[in-house]
């Protein structure tokens, strides 16, 4: 097939995109500035694009368009997401630019994961002007250029409203994070037991459930006290009964095929052991089934740098949440994931190996390094503009950053800059301002960066890819570790 003579027409074409149909071939050739569908003949099979006629040889030359997705996965049902969460092993990977794919593939193509390469929050989304819909079709694109055949998942990320997961599970998505965030009391952290006692007034039917009754959960005894079972009633019914209304709308009947995550992490109130037995026993009871669940966990999960806390009360406490996933058929869902090296053998470890992992923003991190590397005079624009634009973008992100450690810029020669990557402030600063950095515009209108950031890691694609498959694939080598693999 390599031999065909229209390939000869497109030296530039990824041979791994080469596929048939009717004895047709079709693939994705790599222009200058863009790639195209290509399809042998006159014959469209329902992609939209130009005919052509070269030295006798017909093609069709179509763009990589949301209608031209939709008929790629129609065709090849590799190229259409699947539900993962009940796999094994799963790894959720936020493609903010759209480009990570092969980079991504190289990790997994090598691993029993399954990629979640569809995932973003409706927050990213509006930072960086995309849709769901261009965000799903990044995904079959890359699969069909890079001829990935094991199956990928796509997450409706941190999604809060009814609407909005009606419409992206008709999309074609395979799982929905639904965020309880704003359902769960966090004014609890500011109230006393006396408080607590005072204001709370439990159902007989859950003093009758818990009080006093132990649970043992692989060896783990939960038991509640009064305080205990009024703080987490207090906490989470509302979230429970929310999640129930969505499970019941969406799942129950198995409209879609689709996984369900649980998000109770967006909040400043850490799950307690206790607290997260409470929430899956309440779900269970109440017929909802979770695909996995992602607790607060102690410590801190910042975007973009390692974990932060006391890893031996982490350690105690991964083991008790990773039980009770385990007694309720669920995965623990670790949210923030990137870049946490040095609880990563943790989590495979007392997980069994069985877990899914979120991370989001790590690979454009790795872009801007790479921006550093070839481009030193365009990243200290960026890295200017972001210094401006800090104090906004950490309204919407808990961040730690202080800016006064990070080296000015100044003093600075440009091949010390990807360096700055090997430092925490510098990591969120770039991290968290992401959309004000690709959204940026000049007086005229124009774009400010965004224009030139593409255009340079189309022309670094492959020092991009191999840079991803370093950096994720650190993160899969660390989880593995703790389950011998």
């Amino acid at each position: 097939m390599n031999t065909h003579p229209l390939l000869k027409l497109f030296p530039h074409h990824y041979p791994l995109s080469l596929n048939t149909i009717e004895q047709k071939i079709v693939f994705i050739d790599h222009q200058e500035d863009h790639d195209s569908i290509i399809i042998e003949g006159t014959e469209n099979f329902g992609f939209q694009g130009v005919l052509k006629s070269v030295s006798g040889l017909s093609y069709i030359e179509a763009p990589l368009s949301h209608m031209n997705a939709n008929v790629l996965r129609n065709l090849f049902s590799f190229t259409k997401p699947i539900p993962v969460l009940r796999k094994l092993r799963s790894f959720g990977l936020g493609d903010r630019l759209g480009i990570a794919g092969e980079g991504h593939l190289a990790v997994f193509k090598t691993c029993d994961a399954y990629p979640v390469l569809a995932q973003q929050s409706m927050r990213e989304l509006t930072l960086t002007e995309r849709t769901y819909e261009d965000v799903l079709d990044a995904a079959s694109f890359a699969v069909f250029k890079f001829g990935y055949r094991d199956g990928f998942g796509a997450d409706g990320d941190h999604l809060k409203k009814m609407e909005d997961i009606d419409k992206v599970l008709k999309l074609g998505y395979t799982m929905i994070t639904l965020d309880c965030s704003d359902y769960i009391k966090n004014d609890v952290m500011k109230m006393t037991d006396t408080e607590i006692q005072e204001k709370v007034t439990l159902p007989e039917a859950l003093k009758s459930r818990y009080l006093l009754k132990p649970f043992v959960i692989d060896g783990a005894k939960i038991t509640f006290n009064e305080i205990d079972l009024k703080r987490a009633y207090y906490v989470y019914s509302d979230a429970i009964g929310y999640t129930k209304k969505v499970y019941d709308t969406f799942f129950k009947n198995k409209t879609f095929s689709a996984n369900l995550e649980l998000s109770i992490d967006e909040t400043i109130t850490p799950t307690k052991p206790e607290e997260h037995f409470y929430v899956a026993n309440e779900l269970a009871l109440a017929g909802v089934v979770l695909d996995t669940l992602a607790p607060r966990f102690c410590g801190e999960f910042q975007k973009g740098v390692d974990y932060i806390g006391d890893i031996a009360q982490f350690e105690a406490e991964l083991k008790i949440h990773a039980a009770i996933a385990k007694h309720f058929d669920y995965k623990l869902s670790i949210h923030s994931g990137s870049d946490k090296f040095s609880i990563f053998t943790l989590i495979g470890k007392h997980t069994g190996g069985r877990f899914h992992i979120k991370t989001a923003g790590t690979n454009w991190l790795e872009a801007m390094r790479l921006v550093a590397f070839k481009d030193p005079s365009l990243y200290r624009e960026v890295h200017a503009y972001a210094l401006e634009l800090f104090s906004e973008a950490k309204k919407l992100y808990h961040v730690t950053t202080d800016l006064a450690k990070i080296p000015w810029l100044s003093t600075l020669k440009d091949t010390d800059l990807p360096h700055l990557f090997e430092q925490n402030d510098a990591r969120q600063l770039i991290h968290i301002t992401y959309g004000y950095i690709l959204t940026a515009k000049n007086a005229d209108g124009s774009l400010r960066f965004k224009t030139r950031l593409y255009d340079l890691w189309r022309k670094e694609s492959e020092t991009y890819k191999t840079m991803l498959n370093t950096h994720i694939g650190r993160h899969i080598s660390m989880l593995y570790q703790g389950f011998g693999q």
